[in-house]
């Protein structure tokens, strides 16, 4: 199976999913008994070896987004999160996308920034002899890696910037570097780390900090899709998609809660293979506050036809190999599911994935409200924790909606009713 567009996945039983899954992804039987294992297929020895201080697990919901068609290619997509709706919504959303061909998304090369903090030297001399020995330098940072320069990756230049602090001026010198199919955040660690005393004896001074920054503007990832007019909902709809883009985009109060439901798509699946969520995060807010004021992530237009064009700009620093993608036995599974073989592929799929979350968020936010398919898989969480089995959830959830009134206390009443 080679097509993700799967009719009534969320009808399936467990097995039915897993099944689908498997064929589509070639798991084997090994990969099925690690998502079939009931404590996330992580053991507290795994944990205790990963984390300081390990007293448990600590397991999320994980389920797969379908009908995505990203750069011509179909993708089952592995999301890892506790909130209801949000696969859901990116399957539908990837849905209406692929009517019109599914996703383009285009991503940087992978080059992560090393920064070394200079102090007590003369500016404008030490920049004169940094660049003079930027050569040494880097051939330096390069021989901390046995891999990158043999595939012709690995420590590209450095550069020097000034920043003004209250202390008055400061140097930092910053380290490009190509990671490769890497996040890339310990080779650059270490490159920083180990050119520091090279950058004192060239300069006179003293380096403090040595670390990458997690502002991966050298990791950009544009992702643009089209929505037909008539899926859609009609020239109305795509003009309050549009005139709720503009809210967003020009209030920040607006744009934090418009860019945490494009996160939800992009983190969710950040959290199944492995990435680190925190610097994807970091990275993105703060690119949404480029101009200097924080704005919305995503734009929303129309192209001549009326059909809805949602396209999406955000740093992704994101890798397939090393981290805790090669550790944890499910992100193992979960990278295997999703089929990227570069770290490029993997951060589109994630951009896609975002751009897909927020066109379902913000139609449903200018048509029928947030809350009418939320709530129904809200409901489902408050008949589970008031006690409910699988088979009195659905009765207890349909009783809620009809009376309107969806709360805990409600749940347990029409629980004691049954």
């Amino acid at each position: 199976m080679t097509d993700s567009s799967i009719s009534k996945f969320f009808e399936k039983s467990r097995k039915e999913r897993l099944d689908i899954v498997a064929v589509f992804s070639n798991l084997s039987k090994d990969d099925l008994d690690t998502l079939e294992n009931n404590n996330g297929g992580i053991s507290f020895d795994n944990a205790d070896k990963m984390v300081e201080n390990a007293i448990g697990t600590f397991s999320l919901p994980l389920g797969v987004a379908t009908n995505f068609k990203i750069n011509d290619k179909d993708y089952v997509i592995p999301m890892v999160i506790e909130e209801p709706s949000v696969i859901a919504a990116a399957s539908k959303g990837a849905k209406v996308a692929r009517i019109k061909g599914g996703f383009k998304v285009t991503a940087d090369e992978s080059y992560s920034i090393g920064q070394i903090q200079i102090l007590d030297v003369d500016i404008d001399s030490a920049i004169q002899k940094i660049n003079l020995s930027s050569n040494k330098i880097i051939t330096l940072a390069n021989s901390k890696s046995n891999s990158l320069p043999k595939m012709n990756k690995g420590a590209k230049e450095i550069t020097c910037k000034v920043i003004d602090v209250p202390s008055g001026k400061m140097l930092i010198a910053e380290l490009l570097i190509d990671v490769g199919d890497a996040m890339g955040a310990n080779i650059t660690n270490t490159m920083c780390e180990a050119v520091s005393p090279l950058i004192e004896e060239i300069t006179g001074g003293k380096t403090l900090l040595r670390i990458l920054s997690n502002y991966s503007t050298r990791r950009m990832v544009k992702a643009h899709a089209v929505f037909e007019k008539e899926a859609v909902g009609g020239d109305q709809v795509v003009d309050n998609i549009i005139l709720a883009f503009e809210f967003a985009d020009n209030d920040v109060y607006r744009a934090v809660t418009h860019n945490k439901g494009i996160m939800n798509g992009t983190i969710a699946v950040a959290n199944a293979v492995g990435q680190d969520s925190r610097a994807i995060e970091a990275a993105a807010n703060a690119y949404a506050a480029k101009s200097g004021q924080y704005r919305s992530l995503s734009k929303w237009s129309k192209d001549s036809d009326g059909n809805l064009i949602g396209e999406l700009e955000i740093p992704l620093s994101v890798g397939i190999v090393g981290g805790i993608a090669n550790v944890h036995p499910v992100a193992k599974v979960c990278t295997k599911i999703l089929g990227a073989e570069s770290a490029q592929e993997l951060a589109c799929v994630m951009a896609a994935t975002g751009l897909a979350q927020n066109y379902s968020a913000i139609r449903a936010l200018s048509t029928e409200g947030i809350q009418k398919g939320h709530m129904r898989l809200h409901a489902r969480n408050l008949a589970s924790a008031a006690g409910a089995t699988s088979e009195q959830i659905d009765e207890i959830v349909q009783k809620m909606i009809e009376q309107k009134s969806i709360s805990l206390e409600k749940a347990k009443e029409l629980l004691d009713q049954i």
